[in-house]
């Protein structure tokens, strides 16, 4: 099609999932898969198209003399359901999906590895959006996906110069003002542009190939701190957040396991916050680790409940010992009645399920006030402390046991 230089669309489709049948069902089924979503996509292909398989479970479609996008991504939808149908596979039923991206000649490139690259990146934009869709590629996507790698190679720099630190935000007993908690929270040490906050850099890590190794260390980090911590404060417990890689190797049990035996910290010492976004994506890798950590007696937030999708059913399924009331329905709780009515609830649902509850982002003694009439016992926020190094840490207990 170049030497002729007629038009073409390039699809790139790759499965979303693949490694868990593997995983769960073999490598032989993983094979009879790849069979079956092969015959699915030739099924929506036209007699003058081409597909192959490029390895794996990535797949090419070219479709020549097309540039109509309507009809392109007519092509792409019909081969995502068909591949999203349900298919035996030594006698169990799976269920695989996948994301497509599309560039299409001459607009999107002139030359086969420029096409290939488009096609690429916008396949895995697919997965970014969520997975099971299609994507075509544009330039806006193209500057994005190189700012988002070049910031991925400067991660790998940090990582290797240790430029990443630990911050630490208390967690208060509302009753007595006693420090009873803190969560670790990632920060950057960046070398030009100094310390920068999450929101710089956190989505990269989460989406790149290093955030379980990140996580490990903050894990270990947290832990170890925490054990220096409990001489002088003996019921500490230390919150750690978690990506979503660190369950896809099916090791998150005995990485921690490993952390704790590693710096001696007590199993109740550590608390492990996952979100719902985790647990959506992650579901069938997420629920054996959480049991295998709460039989030890590690604890296990729920953080930022009730600002997404998750059903409450979760509360029954995950063997959760907390519940974190996010900041959004903090803010407003003295004047705002649905944000109170909601708090309430939390509360209520969390004292019926047995569950602990701690509120984030409270800044006002009037919000921590109110907080403890609904029956919180726990808060965090700027009223006691933002997140801080180790040095100022150091300095907010010290004023905490020995400020009369």
């Amino acid at each position: 099609c170049l030497e002729r230089k007629e038009p073409f669309a390039l699809l790139m489709l790759d499965l979303d999932g693949f490694k868990d049948v593997n995983d769960t069902l073999g490598h032989r089924a993983g094979d009879q898969v790849v069979k079956e979503v092969a015959a699915r996509v030739l099924s929506c292909a036209r007699s003058i198209d081409t597909v192959a398989r490029l390895g794996g479970d990535e797949f090419a479609v070219l479709m020549p003399s097309e540039t109509v996008l309507s009809q392109i991504e007519h092509a792409a939808q019909c081969m995502l359901k068909a591949i999203a149908a349900s298919m035996t596979v030594d006698a169990h039923v799976s269920h695989v999906t996948a994301s497509i991206g599309i560039a299409v000649s001459p607009s999107d490139g002139a030359e086969v590895g420029d096409l290939l690259s488009a096609a690429d990146l916008a396949m895995y934009e697919a997965k970014a959006q969520g997975r099971n869709c299609v994507r075509f590629f544009n330039a806006r996507l193209k500057d994005k996906v190189l700012t988002r790698r070049a910031l991925e190679g400067e991660i790998r720099r940090a990582i290797e110069h240790q430029e990443f630190e630990l911050f630490y935000q208390p967690q208060i007993r509302v009753s007595d003002h006693a420090l009873v908690g803190l969560e670790a929270l990632l920060r950057w040490r960046h070398p030009t542009e100094g310390l920068l906050p999450p929101i710089r850099f956190i989505a990269a890590i989460e989406s790149g190939a290093f955030s379980a190794e990140v996580g490990q260390w903050v894990m270990a980090t947290a832990c170890a701190y925490a054990v220096e911590l409990r001489k002088v404060l003996p019921d500490l417990v230390m919150g750690v957040n978690l990506f979503g890689a660190q369950f896809q190797s099916g090791q998150l049990a005995k990485d921690v396991m490993s952390v704790l035996e590693a710096t001696s910290l007590p199993p109740e010492a550590l608390e492990i916050e996952i979100t719902e976004n985790i647990i959506l994506a992650h579901d069938e890798l997420v629920l054996e680790p959480l049991r295998a950590l709460h039989q030890l007696g590690v604890g296990i937030a729920f953080d930022d409940f009730g600002t997404g999708y998750a059903s409450l059913s979760l509360l029954k399924r995950y063997p959760l010992t907390r519940l974190k009331i996010d900041r959004s329905f903090i803010t407003e709780i003295c004047n705002d009645e649905a944000d109170a009515a909601i708090v309430k609830a939390v509360i209520f649902l969390a004292d019926k399920l047995k569950l602990e509850v701690i509120a984030e982002g409270v800044e006002t003694s009037e919000q921590r006030d109110y907080l403890q009439l609904c029956g919180c016992r726990h808060v965090q926020g700027y009223l006691y402390g933002k997140p801080m190094a180790v040095d100022d840490l150091e300095d907010f207990i010290q004023q905490k046991l020995f400020t009369p």
